[in-house]
């Protein structure tokens, strides 16, 4: 692999940015220690000129003032003026001459004072100002040369550090990608090498060596598969005749089925036609809940034996398949069979079984009534059932109301409301309390239908419209009742119906929308 694209790759990239990272980090905290100490060293060095000037400057500047000397005390005050960091002198004598040089409002970082004697004669004061304006300008030029100068270093080092990195690892860790990435099957016998190795072993190699093993194990598997492939071949003919000859037999069971699912719909249209149903669906879903539970086996047995056939077949597939395993599927093959040639056979029975269920099918036209007469009337007839027994009808509706409906559907609404309460609500009673309460709001019609009898149970109240759901199994009921009324309610009159939920008896809420006129003539 090429440096070019050595630098190129992720790893170097990463392995570069760090270096380059700590480098500078490290240069850093190098640079600022070494500018502090020559800071320090360079504050050092004034205060040592500034004791220099005491022991060199003050005793000739003394003689000078004795001695009235003025151009020789300026000439000395600018000497010590042009000192480094020297900004300003100024010498007051007692006598309140002065004499000064310089910048006298320079910012000074450093004043001093020194007393000037002649002898024992107090001739005056100097007083010397300095500020670090030549430390910092020597702090940036040995600022900008180790910045430079480190800059360099850190380069350089980065860049042989990347160089030795990518000489040892990075190509080499290249080399086994694009050999992992390129092995196939067909090139298996290519090994793995490293070139340019020393003679020591180290993790790249024990990688390398652990990649050509697995080539060799993988190789060895392949062809042990490939042995294992033509051992089978001849097994799965053997099990395929025998895997034919259980289809055709699932096939016979299967046209069985067809045969019931026929006798089953052919009942399911009788029982559309006798009670009044406005829905294919909900009858076929009716039957369907008493033949459940044989067909409910036919399926999970069918289910159960199509797991085992695809079981066995990617057994086979996948080569893995025994002697134990083959055997073990034929025989539930067969226990299969057998329980869904009992089921089917009870299946059928039950069918035959719900042909017998007929109710009358009506005509009914959509006529303009009174409804409180309607009501009446209907109440009065349902009556003649109840000649035996001393039941309390509580009837409330509007004696002037009229609209526009299906007389008959309200008929058999109420017949079946009243006639459930007198078979299942009052069983064993000999009396009892049914309210039919009629309201008419926001143009709407309810009717609230409710006894004091015994009630449903909570199981029965949620299902109490679908199909076949009775408490009266196998003694006259056939469970369609309440799902007439729902489909009257719902399909016919375009409304909605609710069981209530109530302490004592039952309770049902009809809300259907009203309609004054007819839209157009009877026929």
């Amino acid at each position: 692999m090429s440096t070019a694209v050595s630098f190129n790759n992720k790893l170097s990239r990463r392995v570069l940015i760090y270096i380059l990272l700590c480098s500078f980090l490290l240069s850093l905290v190098s640079t600022s220690i070494q500018l502090y100490s020559a800071f320090q060293d360079d504050v050092e060095r004034l205060n040592n000129q500034l004791s220099n000037i005491e022991s060199s400057y003050i005793q000739s500047i003394s003689t000078s003032l004795w001695d009235f000397n003025e151009p020789l005390v300026k000439q000395q005050i600018e000497g010590i003026v042009n000192l480094p960091d020297i900004r300003y002198v100024k010498i007051t004598t007692g006598f309140g001459k002065v004499y000064d040089y310089g910048d006298p409002e320079v910012v000074a970082k450093q004043i001093v004072e020194y007393p000037i004697f002649y002898g024992d004669n107090d001739l005056g004061v100097i007083m010397i100002a300095a500020d670090y304006q030549d430390i910092y300008q020597h702090i940036w030029q040995q600022a900008g040369f180790i910045v430079i100068s480190e800059s360099i270093k850190t380069f350089i080092v980065a860049f042989a550090i990347m160089f030795i990195v990518h000489r040892i690892i990075t190509r080499h860790i290249y080399h086994i990608t694009t050999y992992s990435q390129q092995v196939k099957a067909e090139n298996l016998d290519k090994p793995l090498e490293l070139v340019n190795r020393s003679k020591n072993k180290d993790e790249l190699d024990e990688l390398a060596d652990a990649i050509n093993n697995m080539r060799i194990a993988l190789k060895n598997d392949i062809f042990k598969l490939e042995e294992a492939e033509n051992a089978l071949i001849q097994l799965n003919g053997e099990l395929e005749i025998k895997v034919y000859d259980r289809t055709a037999k699932l096939a016979a069971s299967n046209q069985q089925l067809q045969q019931s699912l026929d006798d089953l719909t052919l009942a399911k249209d009788q029982l559309v036609q006798s009670e009044k149903m406005a829905s294919l669906g909900q009858l076929v879903a009716g039957v369907a809940h008493e033949v459940n539970t044989p067909l409910g086996i036919c399926v999970t047995s069918i289910t159960a034996l199509k797991e085992k056939v695809v079981d066995l077949n990617k057994a086979v597939e996948s080569e893995n398949l025994t002697r134990s395993q083959l055997t073990g599927t034929l025989s539930l093959l067969i226990e299969y069979q057998q329980i869904i040639e009992r089921s089917l056979n009870k299946a059928v029975e039950l069918i035959r079984g719900f042909k017998s269920v007929a109710v009358e099918q009506h005509t009914d036209p959509e006529l303009k009534i009174n409804l409180a007469q309607h009501v009446n009337d209907v109440v009065n007839t349902v009556k003649t059932l109840f000649k035996r027994k001393n039941y309390s009808i509580n009837l409330t509706v509007d004696e002037n109301f009229t609209l526009v409906t299906y007389p008959s559907a309200w008929n058999q609404i109420l017949t079946n409301f009243m006639t459930n309460s007198h078979m299942h609500g009052f069983e064993d009673q000999d009396s009892g309390n049914i309210n039919i309460h009629f309201t008419e709001e926001n143009g709407f019609l309810t009717l609230h239908y409710s006894d004091d009898g015994k009630g449903l149970s909570e199981d029965i109240r949620k299902r109490i419209f679908d199909p076949f759901v009775t408490t009266k199994r196998g003694q006259g009921g056939s469970g369609l009742g309440m799902n007439i009324v729902y489909n009257l309610v719902t399909a016919k009159l375009g409304g909605t119906i609710k069981c209530l939920a109530v302490e004592q008896g039952c309770a049902f809420q009809v809300k259907v929308p009203i309609v004054k006129e007819l839209t157009s003539a009877p026929v």
